[in-house]
């Protein structure tokens, strides 16, 4: 994950902008007319990742034959990321790129989300795509009275996460604290999700933190608002060792739930 999370600046504001300077509007991009799903990959130094993973997942997404876009918002890459990004975007028509100056995972995400142009909303890390999570959240988001997000779990009843004790024991915390702290009624809020752009763009506007706690928000808001949130089990392995130390995420984590918690509060009291 990226760097501790605080209140979104003017770098979210920053990629957002560059969307249409970029790629152009609707006009220079006629396949966008039917969209049905935007694919957003935040990256941040994944030279050795993104093509690959663009690659496969632009090939399994042309397999299913449903008009869609991938959004690779790169954030304050020092390798050559932002490059490589660029290159992708012009060998393949459905891939757009965006950049920030600055390294942050969840104003990347949030980013993306509002550059969507898709009725439907994927996020994806670059190393960690699955297409049978993404089919499966397709078919409950898109039936009659579907949620308004599928959230993919570690901690669900299907899950099978295999990796190390000690990731699993600070999931396991974490998501103890949202419940008890919060009243978050599934059991994870990172990683994978799909969305529903129109029911959640209020939403992911209101949301005030970058860094591994937007997730986290825009769940809590999404359900405080009275929207349906499911979630589904998935198989979790460690691809590559993690980028931020246990001992650096655990505080760094509570210190960013004890100020969302605050905003909260100060929201519900209308302060």
């Amino acid at each position: 994950m990226l760097s501790a999370a605080g209140p979104a600046n003017q770098s979210s504001e920053r990629l957002t902008a560059t969307v249409e300077s970029h790629v152009g509007g609707p006009a220079e991009r006629p396949w966008l007319v039917a969209l049905v799903l935007s694919v957003v990959l935040p990256a941040h130094n994944e030279q050795d990742y993104l093509e690959a993973a663009v690659v496969d997942l632009v090939k399994g997404l042309r397999s299913r034959e449903r008009p869609f876009e991938v959004i690779v918002c790169e954030n304050g890459s020092t390798d050559a990321t932002a490059a490589l990004a660029d290159d992708l975007s012009t060998r393949f028509p459905e891939v757009r790129a965006l950049t920030a100056d600055e390294p942050d995972y969840g104003r990347a995400l949030r980013a993306g989300f509002l550059a969507a142009t898709g009725e439907m909303v994927a996020n994806f890390d670059v190393d960690y795509i699955d297409l049978a999570f993404l089919d499966a959240a397709w078919d409950l988001v898109t039936a009659e009275g579907g949620p308004a997000a599928v959230v993919a779990s570690k901690r669900g009843a299907d899950a099978d996460d295999t990796r190390a004790i000690g990731r699993r024991l600070v999931t396991a915390a974490f998501s103890l604290v949202l419940r008890r702290g919060f009243g978050l009624q599934v059991s994870d809020t990172h990683g994978m999700k799909v969305l529903r752009r129109a029911v959640l763009a209020p939403i992911v506007t209101q949301c005030r933190f970058g860094g591994d706690l937007f997730d986290t928000e825009l769940i809590l808001r999404t359900e405080r608002a009275g929207l349906r949130v499911a979630e589904l089990g998935v198989t979790v392995r460690d691809t590559r060792p993690p980028r931020t130390p246990i001992t650096k995420r655990i505080p760094r984590s509570l210190a960013g739930l004890a100020k969302l918690r605050l905003v909260l509060w100060r929201e519900r009291l209308g302060r």
